[in-house]
């Protein structure tokens, strides 16, 4: 690894922190960038990715974050914070309870967080991401600022949806953006999380990690959206842990981008945890979109359930790695995993890996990928109707994506999810 890794270093932080990040930056400058035989990026090429071309991100104007467009509509009503480069508009306000935690629900800048509630986000940060071995998630701990911390108390719930926007506005910068979620026993969250570019022509690095703690009986819906610069490398390192009884629904949507991988990680830690996690993506021109889930049941009586649709159109290429591992003694474990895709061209590829590893006798695990193009005969049979060549074509793809539509609840998720997908279509068409 480049040694102009850095630590981002303030005043006002506590020891533990500067102590986390300088372990961060030694850990970085020891780990090179994944290669071609490293598993799980056989199928992503770095080779053009010079980490030392891209300084730390600075304060952007926030002012910007108003132009920005994301296809991805948060619902009306909800609040939040926004982060362009590295400014960051606060959120809902707070109040302290005696023993120095939230009394009530929070949504505030995790720096902010770190230095009213150094306790608690002391004791959960980086629990369920660890730098470990890997480069971006070393650099993130290394370099975050900025970012934004969700914590529930027990029994509570936020009445609004909350939104997280990240903007990225200038070019030869890189932004860590670190979100931490915390839900305590029997608390809720909505919460919906966007990436974008304030233009197309940002060439610049996004390094995401999120970190999604649900408590026992807890429930948490999670929206995801990156629709950042196609000239742009995104990666994101995102692991959600579910205890007992807690429940987690997740959509991610992955439109931008040049290059990058995310990583969508669950964890089923308590009996009775459950999750569904539903994700699209799209790309045109010479896109590389890179997904890579895990689905890991830990404890007895789980069930999770994935499902990925990708749309693809030029060159761009798509790879979705999947795996469900279930670990010795989670017995009665019920999961699900299934990635197809759709290939509006000759030219456009994806490759669709699943995988089981199962360490328990008494389960059912299931899985399905496919690749394909366009139906002939569908798009005959709607032509020979009078419809015309691009209607048609149309109406074949928004009924692959309709199926992803309908697994999300009605409302506002299902209005957005439908609508982005509409939108991106229209744009893929047009290519």
């Amino acid at each position: 690894m480049d040694s102009s890794v850095a630590a981002v270093t303030e005043t006002s932080e506590p020891s533990w922190l500067a102590e986390r990040r300088a372990e961060a930056v030694e850990a970085a400058k020891g780990l090179s960038l994944p290669g071609p035989k490293t598993r799980g990026w056989e199928f992503n090429d770095l080779s053009g990715l010079d980490l030392s071309a891209y300084e730390p991100a600075e304060p952007g104007d926030i002012a910007v974050a108003e132009a920005a467009s994301a296809r991805l509509a948060v619902p009306e009503g909800s609040a939040g914070l926004t982060q362009v480069d590295g400014a960051v508009v606060s959120g809902a306000g707070v109040e302290v309870g005696g023993n120095g935690r939230p009394d009530a629900p929070v949504v505030m800048p995790l720096s902010e967080g770190v230095e009213r509630f150094g306790d608690l986000v002391s004791e959960r940060l980086g629990t369920i991401v660890e730098t470990g071995t890997d480069p971006f998630v070393a650099i993130n701990d290394a370099g975050w600022s900025g970012g934004a911390l969700i914590y529930v108390p027990a029994g509570a719930r936020f009445e609004a949806p909350i939104s997280l926007t990240v903007v990225q506005q200038e070019s030869g910068r890189t932004l860590n953006w670190r979100t931490l979620i915390v839900l305590e026993e029997g608390a809720e969250a909505e919460v919906w999380e966007r990436y974008v570019s304030a233009d197309d022509d940002i060439d610049a690095m996004f390094n995401g990690v999120t970190e999604l703690i649900v408590g026992p009986n807890a429930s948490l819906r999670y929206v995801c959206g990156q629709d950042l610069s196609p000239k742009s490398w995104a990666f994101a390192s995102q692991r959600a842990e579910v205890e007992r009884d807690g429940s987690l629904e997740w959509v991610a949507l992955g439109f931008g981008a040049a290059r990058g991988k995310v990583r969508m990680e669950t964890k089923l830690a308590g009996r009775g945890a459950s999750a569904k996690v539903t994700g699209a993506y799209a790309g045109t021109g010479r896109q590389h979109l890179d997904y890579d889930t895990t689905q890991e049941h830990a404890a007895e009586d789980t069930f999770s359930d994935l499902s990925f649709r990708g749309v693809l159109a030029g060159r761009s290429t798509a790879v979705w790695r999947g795996m469900i591992n279930v670990d010795e003694g989670a017995q009665r474990t019920d999961a699900f995993q299934d990635c197809r895709n759709l290939l509006l061209s000759s030219k456009a590829h994806a490759d669709a890996i699943p995988g089981l590893q199962i360490e328990a006798d008494d389960v059912a695990c299931t899985h399905a990928a496919a690749v394909a193009q366009v139906d002939p005969e569908q798009l005959f049979y709607l032509t020979s109707r009078g419809l015309d060549n691009g209607i048609a074509k149309s109406l074949i793809i928004e009924g692959f994506l309709a199926e992803l539509v309908e697994r999300v609840p009605g409302g506002a998720v299902a209005d957005a999810l439908s609508e982005a997908l509409s939108g991106r279509l229209e744009e893929l068409l047009a290519s």
